[in-house]
């Protein structure tokens, strides 16, 4: 039996969650896709993530460190994949992630994904 692994993908366009998911379940593993709204992310699972992809800048009150700490808390040992189009990872959301991928590098991202689930 092959068990699957679920990504969470946190981003305030729908149209990067369809992108991002579509990459997730390409690479063979489960998109949980949550729209993050103005108010704040839509219900995030209670259970059964093994690794969050997380957009920097979010058109919300809530900022991505604060969706990163409560992610975090949640699920203490699933990785955090910050994407941003950024050159560098932010200091105030650093000490929550585990990676940091450029927006517009799938290769990259693909890269992250396999190196935490390695096909088997």
């Amino acid at each position: 039996m092959t068990i699957s692994r679920r990504v969470l993908i946190l981003d305030d366009d729908p149209s990067h969650l369809d992108v991002y998911g579509i990459m997730v379940q390409t690479a063979g593993f489960e998109s949980i896709p949550v729209l993050v709204r103005f108010s704040g992310p839509d219900p995030i699972p209670d259970s059964g993530i093994d690794l969050v992809l997380l957009d920097y800048r979010l058109n919300s009150l809530k900022t991505a460190p604060e969706i990163a700490q409560e992610v975090r808390l949640k699920y203490p040992d699933a990785p955090i994949v910050l994407l941003t189009d950024l050159w560098a990872p932010p200091s105030d959301v650093a000490q929550f992630i585990t990676h940091f991928v450029r927006k517009g590098n799938p290769a990259k991202l693909l890269e992250v994904l396999r190196s935490h689930f390695p096909v088997k």
